[in-house]
Formats: structure tokens, sequence, C-alpha cells
């Protein structure tokens, strides 16, 4: 009897934070949580289209040399 009232004692007091706070304030929350996730999704698409503009724009200022280093073609297989 003394381990039912205890364990009675722990599930009331195991309350969770959703238990605890009211429905529209989790609501809010839940609410803000979904606008970051959307606002940190177009910061990195941000960035990635950044990235990639960033290299388009050095691609197009190298110069032949440049390019012909870079390239993976070996002059000795068209020889």
């Amino acid at each position: 009897m003394r381990k039912a009232k205890e364990k009675k004692v722990d599930q009331e007091s195991q309350l969770t934070l959703k238990d605890a706070l009211n429905e529209e304030i989790l609501k809010q929350l839940k609410m803000t949580q979904k606008e970051l996730e959307k606002q940190e999704e177009m910061k990195k698409k941000a960035e990635a289209e950044k990235k990639r503009e960033e290299r388009k724009r050095r691609e197009k200022n190298k110069s032949f040399e440049e390019l012909l280093n870079e390239s993976r073609l070996d002059w000795k297989n068209f020889k």
C-alpha cells in the first residue's frame, strides 16, 4: 500500500511542460518554432545561392591558363 501511494505521488509530480502550459501558449510556441525553422531554411538556401553565384563569378573571371590548368583533360591522350 505504501508503494502504491508513492507511485501515485510520483505520477502527479511528473507533469510535463505540455501539461503545465496553457494550450494557447503551447500553440504560440509551436507556431514560433515553425517560423524559426522556415527562416533558418530560407537562410541556408540564400547562402547556397550566394556561394553558387560567387563560384560562377570566379569562373567567369578566370584566364584561359587557369581554366586549362584546372581541366581534367590530359593532352597526351589526344596526341
